[in-house]
């Protein structure tokens, strides 16, 4: 019987110590799981847009992303590629608008290789057209509308969650810009002072800043508010059709050419230069239509005497300085309020300022060197991307939904207590093993 006792006492304590043995292991299996899991990286998750840049001298696509998650609703945006499309801006393609669209196609193969697969149902695609095609609506509806007709065909084909092809307006051009400039200086973010923006296209140019709201209340076109990453902002934002770089040319040689003659000395354009134009490639243009000559002849020789002085008299007669309704106007008869802020300038500004290396000085020392390299004779001279569609994506990042960033499986205050009740069991177990362990020891130095 005693032998019996002892058998059945054998077999209850093994099984005690098997039945402890594996709960430890599950414990400690249980306890590596969880911190592994808890502690692995986080994927972070990103969204895409990419916005076409329909320009009136070219159009360039822009692919932006950011994290899923947002900073007070509105999206951390970085550009990560962009491409330039072959060929001059989508207007040129009036009279042959199928070839607007089919113009598009080689960048667009770009950006679907660049985005994620599994994001191109999802990815927003935009397309805002500038100053060209607004002097080409005002010019020929019909043909403005044919070119975005084209344009939207091939967008539509995309793989991208298509949104619109517009021709924005100029305040929505200066508006953006301003949100591009700031957000890249990080003054949106930090909610303090900010620039105002300066921006030069080929057929417009607009100035942007912040300004009272009484703007509003004296020229409510000119007034536009945002609200980025919590705060709110109140512009001031004006276009200036015609008043881009190349438009801008053909207004001051619009003034040159009044008399009809068959030659014109330019003080804008470099000594030695002479080319023959016609009077159609001049008066082509909306901005200059109306002022055409009567004259019998069809062209002119044009003819480069590069006088900086000259030239800026020239330059000056484009703008009427004159008459005012407002309480204080820019020029042509716009109002525009009290500057505020350091300003910033880009696209053709700082274009043209970096080609001829004037970057960095003073505006004193660019003057003169600028009045140097007018008077350069043409023989010598050589041929030769901060904009509005970062600040488009931005603000329209405020309508796309937000996605929960990956997360640990468990809170952290979960994570804690799950370790501390599982410590305490492996704690248990341990001291349930010394209890059963010992008394055997102790019986069997007994038996000896």
């Amino acid at each position: 019987m005693a032998e019996q006792r002892e058998t059945k006492g054998k077999n209850a304590w093994y099984k005690a110590v098997i039945i402890i043995t594996v709960l430890g292991i599950t414990a400690i299996v249980a306890l590596v799981t969880t911190a592994v899991l808890q502690n692995k990286p986080l994927l972070q998750k990103y969204k895409y847009g990419i916005v076409l840049d329909a320009g009136s001298s070219h159009t360039a696509v822009y692919i932006y992303e950011w994290p899923a998650e947002k900073d007070n609703d509105t999206g951390r945006v970085q550009q990560t590629h962009s491409c330039k499309v072959q060929g001059a801006g989508i207007s040129s393609y009036s009279v042959f608008p199928g070839q607007a669209g089919a113009s598009l196609k080689s960048c667009m193969k770009e950006a679907e290789s660049l985005i994620p697969l599994s994001r191109h149902h999802e990815t927003p695609l935009y397309l805002g057209a500038t100053a060209g095609m607004r002097l080409l609506r005002m010019e020929n509806q019909s043909l403005s509308d044919q070119v975005l007709w084209s344009v939207e065909e091939v967008l539509r084909s995309s793989p991208f969650s298509y949104q619109g092809a517009r021709i924005i307006t100029g305040q929505e051009e200066g508006a953006f810009g301003w949100v591009t400039v700031n957000y890249l200086s990080d003054r949106l973010k930090q909610g303090s002072g900010t620039t105002g923006a300066l921006d030069l296209g080929g057929a417009s140019t607009q100035i942007s800043f912040v300004a009272n709201q009484d703007v509003a209340e004296e020229s409510a076109e000119n007034a536009v508010t945002f609200r980025l990453y919590g705060n709110d902002y109140f512009l001031y934002t004006h276009s200036f059709l015609c008043y881009g770089k190349d438009q801008a040319l053909k207004l001051a040689l619009a003034q040159q050419t009044q008399s009809g003659d068959s030659s014109v000395l330019d003080p804008c354009f470099h000594p030695g230069y002479s080319v023959d134009r016609s009077y159609f490639s001049v008066y082509s243009s909306p901005c200059v239509m109306a002022g055409k000559p009567l004259v019998s002849r069809d062209s002119f020789t044009h003819v480069g005497a590069g006088n900086a002085s000259l030239c800026q008299e020239v330059v000056r007669r484009i703008f009427n300085f004159s008459s005012c309704s407002f309480s204080r106007c820019s020029f042509n008869r716009v109002y525009q309020p009290p500057l505020q802020g350091p300003f910033g300038a880009f696209s053709a500004f700082y274009f043209v300022m970096n080609f001829l290396n004037l970057t960095s000085g003073s505006l004193e020392s660019s003057r003169e060197k600028l009045e140097r390299y007018c008077s350069r004779p043409w023989t010598q001279i050589s041929g030769s991307d901060a904009g509005w569609t970062l600040g488009y994506m931005l603000n329209l990042t405020n309508m796309i939904p937000a996605e929960a960033p990956d997360t640990p499986p468990l809170p952290h205050a979960g994570y804690v207590t799950l370790l501390f009740f599982i410590s305490l069991l492996l704690f248990f177990l341990l001291f349930l093993c010394f209890r059963f362990l010992r008394p055997r020891r102790n019986s069997q130095t007994q038996m000896i």
